[in-house]
């Protein structure tokens, strides 16, 4: 499948950074079982995914902003382009050796996200998204479900845990749409969520406290794949509040309907 040249650069530099991280998961693998840990052996593996990140993107868009999560913000020549990188999202299911963890790039021009590419290494499953022009899985076009009804939907969530998030504001959330849905899944990684979203995998997904790197690629994945993005409010920008509910039309608006008040 022919992808525009921006495409290109930002796949080609997801796969670079992924082939780094997919060998250090082995080895992480390895340090699971000495008593030393992985812990700053992955925070090395970050910071290195994310140099090669930055290498490769601003060699083919020189001048683009750059906002990531390990290095922060550097600014660019160009003041209309930023990249919005993570470079492995998920950090804590790659720091046990769980194959549930993603790169996320997404290019933001004048404000508005125009490109999105979500890569997980460890199954080489590749999303890429372009405004106006569809999302996809590894060439495959992507199509957020149809259900209507939350009973019969799978959401995804994101939960607080030890010194970060509000654990009793989650546990109200959680048992709003507990006694709504089909199911709950917490898979530890928002990017993937979102394009799961995308995918159809999961029929809804919101979480509180995000970054905006968390989301700028699975914010265009799934408006590209027909479904609706927000903040808490339903017509809120996620970006700016760092809170995301997300859906088809129907479901985006009955998860608003159960958690805005809460």
């Amino acid at each position: 499948m022919l992808h525009s040249a921006l495409i290109n650069v930002m796949v080609k530099a997801a796969r670079h950074a992924g082939r780094s991280l997919k060998r250090d998961l082995g080895e992480v693998e390895h340090l699971q079982v000495s008593l030393k840990g992985p812990a700053n052996f992955v925070t090395m593996a970050d910071k290195r995914a994310e140099e090669l990140l930055y290498a490769d993107l601003t060699k083919s868009r020189p001048g683009y902003g750059f906002i990531g999560e390990e290095g922060g913000t550097r600014e660019g020549a160009d003041k209309s382009h930023t990249w919005i990188v993570d470079p492995l999202d998920g950090t804590t299911n790659f720091l046990h050796g769980i194959p549930q963890f993603a790169i996320s790039i997404g290019l933001q021009r004048e404000g508005t996200i125009i490109a999105g590419v979500i890569y997980n290494p460890a199954n080489d499953e590749l999303y890429i998204a372009e405004r106006g022009k569809g999302a996809f899985l590894n060439d495959q076009r992507l199509r957020v479900a149809g259900r209507r009804l939350l009973d019969e939907c799978v959401v995804g969530c994101g939960l607080p845990h030890i010194g970060r998030g509000d654990h009793a504001q989650s546990r109200l959330e959680m048992t709003a749409i507990q006694e709504r849905v089909a199911g709950l899944r917490r898979f530890g990684a928002a990017s993937l969520d979102m394009a799961f979203v995308a995918a159809g995998r999961l029929d809804g997904y919101w979480e509180r406290n995000l970054q905006p790197w968390d989301m700028a690629a699975g914010q265009i994945m799934i408006r590209e794949a027909g479904g609706v993005v927000s903040g808490m409010a339903g017509d809120d920008d996620p970006l700016t509040t760092g809170h995301l509910i997300c859906g088809n039309e129907f479901v985006h608006k009955e998860l608003v309907k159960i958690l805005k008040p809460l």
